[in-house]
């Protein structure tokens, strides 16, 4: 039986093996990861780009990948709550809660398990960024700092969608609530179009809305802003990296807990 921290960590690493090696046998979910990443790219840059001004030097197709990132990692949270509602259904959440195993594995894993496939979206985006004009201007250790802060990120999400996927009937139903959530925190932020073309009531949302702020500290960190435009109004907007890390934390400080918490009193549906 794992006991302690340690213990902890390897059968969280145990479980997260486990969901990584059901790519081999559901490889249709790593179609999903790596085609819905490029079709995003593709569409926005191509349909939407010759539409949208973003307003001083820097191109439409570098002020829109750092959107996209964000996007899609927070989308790419979803797989944590529909996979743990998948496992509700079939009765796999009991057989876990039988083994002499860590409370918390069975989360920790999944949840790092979904880090992997933030990866892929964010090296098959990268690459595809590349090819329609995108530019990583200020440096490769800035830009590792923000693929990292849009990681963590989506790492904070996956346990807001862990708890839901441990509260709802099945994965159907996740895959409805959570986009009823974040569709419009990621259509109602700076991430395809600039602030400032938000009526003045909508756009203090969009200033303080986490997704507008790491998809600015994602532009930043990559060199995708203007330097000779204007400073952002709101404090969020202005230190987005601080801001995004206290959101990160906020969510994990109150849905790690309530997660494991929700874990212990799971019963088969």
């Amino acid at each position: 039986m794992s006991t302690g921290p340690v213990g902890a960590v390897v059968d969280g690493w145990i479980v997260a093996r486990r969901n990584l090696i059901k790519i081999k046998r559901v490889p249709d979910i790593l179609v999903f990861v790596l085609i819905s990443p490029i079709m995003f790219v593709l569409l926005f840059a191509f349909v939407f780009g010759g539409a949208i001004d973003p307003g001083g030097a820097v191109p439409y197709r570098e002020f829109l990948i750092g959107g996209i990132f964000a996007q899609t990692v927070v989308f790419g949270a979803t797989f944590t709550g529909a996979g743990l509602a998948e496992d509700m259904q079939k009765g796999i959440i009991d057989r876990f809660r039988s083994l002499p195993m860590s409370r918390s594995a069975v989360l920790t894993g999944r949840t790092t398990s979904d880090v992997a496939y933030n990866v892929l979206s964010l090296i098959i985006m990268a690459s595809t960024g590349l090819l329609i004009g995108w530019r990583i201007r200020e440096g490769i250790l800035k830009a590792l700092f923000a693929f990292a802060l849009l990681l963590l990120f989506a790492y904070a999400i996956s346990w807001v969608m862990a708890y839901v996927g441990l509260l709802v009937p099945s994965p159907e139903v996740i895959n409805n609530a959570s986009f009823i959530v974040i569709f419009p925190l990621t259509f109602v932020s700076n991430a395809f179009v600039p602030t400032e073309s938000f009526a003045s009531g909508l756009r203090v949302f969009v200033e303080w809305n986490p997704v507008s702020t790491v998809t600015q500290a994602s532009r930043e960190l990559f060199g995708n802003v203007d330097p000779r435009g204007p400073v952002p109004d709101s404090w969020a907007l202005q230190h987005p990296v601080i801001y995004t890390l206290g959101w990160v934390v906020l969510i994990l400080v109150v849905f790690v807990p309530l997660s494991v918490r929700q874990f212990q009193k799971a019963s088969r549906r």
